[in-house]
């Protein structure tokens, strides 16, 4: 058979399970420029929660991100900024606005920004990611689902939990803290949840995103610069 001479390491070092005893890196992203921006606001409210819980939590600021232009604009300070960001953390928040029923320009913009792989690094795969969003009228999940394709796409762990925000308008105090409500309750079950799967995953995620395909095609280009030199 085809796989007679692979091995497949399938059991992570249990040395390395929840060895890290640092604090959890979190970078939170969210996808509004307004002034009064209710996924701002809500992406705050989960650094709060975060911090609460023993995070290291940073915020970008996507206001000056240039409109992703396929790497022209790559030396920008906000590109250099974004994925350094993204490299150094273990685990990510993406709060969005949904605008004509998806996630909003500025939160896909950010995720455009961030490839899958970036020389021999790759800035997203094996981390966590929670999705949230925020809505004007009733509550809908078409931003969290768009979102989650997204994290897929770039192999994150996307946790089965999430939070919509209906209403964001009503949700929020002046100084821009959430109201005690179920959203806010659901905020604090999600970044739980968030923190439990970083602190379980972060110190394996190079073995769990292992894949047969990569390393037989490293094998094929190790091969071939062989040949090559020879």
């Amino acid at each position: 058979m085809y796989m007679d001479n692979q091995e497949f390491n399938l059991k992570p070092d249990s040395g390395k399970v929840l060895s890290s005893d640092h604090a959890p890196k979190i970078l939170i992203l969210y996808g509004s420029l307004r002034e009064r921006s209710f996924s701002r606001l809500l992406s705050e409210e989960a650094g709060r929660i975060l911090t609460h819980m023993g995070a290291e939590i940073k915020i970008f600021n996507p206001d000056g991100l240039p409109v992703f232009d396929n790497n022209r604009s790559v030396d920008h300070p906000k590109v250099q900024e974004l994925r350094n960001l993204s490299i150094w953390s273990e685990g990510q928040v993406w709060s969005s606005p949904e605008l004509h029923g998806n996630i909003s320009g500025v939160m896909k913009n950010q995720i455009d920004w961030i490839p899958l792989a970036l020389d021999a690094v790759r800035p997203t795969q094996g981390k966590t990611l929670a999705v949230m969003e925020v809505s004007g009228g009733s509550q809908s999940f078409n931003a969290v689902n768009t979102m989650r394709v997204l994290g897929r796409w770039m192999r994150m762990i996307t946790i089965p939990n999430q939070s919509s925000v209906a209403q964001a308008y009503n949700e929020f105090n002046e100084d821009g803290t959430m109201k005690p409500s179920s959203y806010r309750d659901r905020v604090v079950d999600v970044m739980e949840e968030l923190m439990r799967f970083t602190y379980l995953t972060r110190d394996v995620a190079d073995f769990l995103v292992d894949r047969y395909s990569e390393r037989s095609e490293k094998v094929k280009i190790s091969y071939k610069a062989l040949k090559d030199n020879k």
